[in-house]
């Protein structure tokens, strides 16, 4: 028996579905199909199967070591999984034995760039059936489900901010290689700062119209591309869709850009700050808004007109700002995204939301009989998990809901209106979340403890290097 009937994994519409997948597979000469799960910090890991191959897997799976969740982003292993326990404390996880991944068909694509190659996005399971709880896709699904059992279901909507060069050089002699290796060298597609304006579009047209044409190929639902204010830098936005179909959108979305852009001379990154002259720090904005489950309506939308939001709305609002700086380590989980929090730089540096205030953290927009009503968080960094941030939100707003949180009035002037400050480091971020007991119920105290762990890895790595600050602070000096 397949491992999927064995353990009954699936819904009917996803067996329908992989019917589909392989009468497709055969029907369009797919030669190759990449099973890909996305890992802790939200990139695709996985391998890629010969068409007859690919066929079984969808149903019998695939298997792929437990190492691959032990790993910072440098791709080091980061937890002793040789040893007793494994530092992981979960069976089926230590001595970097086997999970295998299974498929989930309704989410098959077909990659435009790269002819004949079938995608499938998978969730990790043990071999006995149960799911991997560090899985991030689970995380993000458990908390739908919580906020789902209040009545409510949550909408999102993504507005991504990136770069795009023109990569001058790869460095690629032995000495370049390492974890993490070399980064390359690359030069600006734009001067930039003429925010918005068409003559800065038009000369970037054929890298935009590149990533856009494969994307609305992927069926991702893009709903505008624009020239963001720094040099070579991007936006795309999103037409609203669950937290799930969210953020398999995104990581899909940062893999294609990254890959599309490769094959045509170009280096794409959603690195929050890159270390380039004059190049401006890039944010991911998350618009959110509550459904009614038994209706279908905006249940942030308010009656009156003198009112922002409705008293769930404000409620919901509530939760994402006594929750915030928890949060901050999922919504910004680099140790450089952290250097975007400015005042008076359309960042936000303190949890506080305002009416339609882009120097807030939250920006509340529509009122009274628009069904659009939504807050937008502008906190986070494009290099995020989504799974991890969409599911921080959901449980954050959740928590508002069940405690009647108020959030207080509008911030007219955000930066000068005392709120409590967002994390200045992802240390400090850490320190939050360990702290933040809904947070930590919510997703789980093991993979909190679990996601610190790495994240203080990547943190220990950085405070041995040495850097140009020092350097030019020190060296001379001393």
């Amino acid at each position: 028996m397949a491992f999927v009937d064995k353990f009954g994994l699936w819904t009917e519409a996803q067996a329908r579905a992989a019917d589909e997948v392989a009468r497709r597979i055969d029907a369009e000469g797919i030669e190759v199909v990449r099973f890909s799960f996305p890992d802790q910090h939200g990139v695709l890991r996985g391998k890629a199967l010969v068409a007859q191959e690919a066929v079984k897997a969808l149903r019998g799976g695939l298997n792929v070591t437990t190492t691959l969740f032990a790993k910072d982003t440098s791709h080091r292993t980061v937890f002793p999984v040789f040893t007793s326990g494994g530092g992981f404390d979960i069976p089926g996880l230590q001595g970097g034995a086997d999970v295998t991944l299974v498929p989930d068909p309704t989410t098959f694509k077909v990659l435009p760039w790269s002819p004949g190659t079938g995608w499938v996005l998978c969730d990790p399971y043990f071999q006995d059936g149960r799911p991997v709880p560090f899985a991030t896709r689970r995380v993000l699904r458990n908390a739908e489900q919580r906020l789902e059992a209040e009545g409510y279901q949550l909408i999102t909507g993504l507005e991504v901010e990136f770069h795009v060069f023109r990569l001058l050089g790869e460095h690629m002699t032995p000495d370049d290689a390492g974890q993490p290796g070399e980064p390359p060298d690359v030069g600006l597609l734009s001067h930039g700062y003429q925010f918005l304006t068409e003559l800065r579009y038009d000369a970037t047209e054929t890298v935009i119209e590149l990533i856009r044409k494969n994307v609305q190929q992927l069926g991702l639902p893009v709903r505008s591309l624009e020239i963001e204010f720094g040099p070579s830098q991007f936006e795309f936005t999103f037409a609203p869709a669950s937290p799930c179909e969210t953020a398999d959108a995104m990581v899909l979305f940062r893999s294609a850009v990254k890959q599309i852009c490769k094959r045509h001379g170009y280096h794409a990154t959603f690195m929050c700050r890159p270390k380039i002259r004059n190049v401006v720090s890039s944010g991911w904005h998350l618009h959110q808004s509550l459904q009614r489950v038994h209706d279908g309506s905006n249940a942030m939308m308010p009656s009156g007109a003198a009112e922002d939001l409705s008293a769930v709305g404000r409620h919901y609002l509530g939760g994402l700002l006594a929750h915030a700086c928890g949060a901050t380590a999922f919504s910004t989980p680099t140790i450089n995204g952290y250097k975007r929090y400015r005042a008076y730089s359309l960042a936000p540096d303190r949890a506080i939301w305002a009416r339609d205030n882009r120097g807030a953290m939250l920006r509340v927009l529509g009122g009274a009989g628009d069904p659009a009503t939504r807050i937008e968080n502008r906190v986070g960094e494009p290099a995020a998990n989504p799974y991890l941030y969409l599911a921080s939100q959901a449980i954050s707003g959740l928590d508002g809901i069940q405690r009647q949180l108020d959030p207080g009035p509008s911030a007219d002037s955000p930066y000068e209106t005392p709120a409590p400050c967002l994390p200045k480091t992802l240390d400090e971020a850490l320190d939050c979340l360990r702290q933040d007991e809904v947070l930590r119920e919510g997703m789980g105290n093991g993979f909190v403890d679990y996601f610190c762990h790495i994240k203080q890895a990547e943190i220990a790595r950085f405070n041995l290097e040495v850097s140009d600050w020092e350097q030019r602070e020190y060296f001379d000096t001393f």
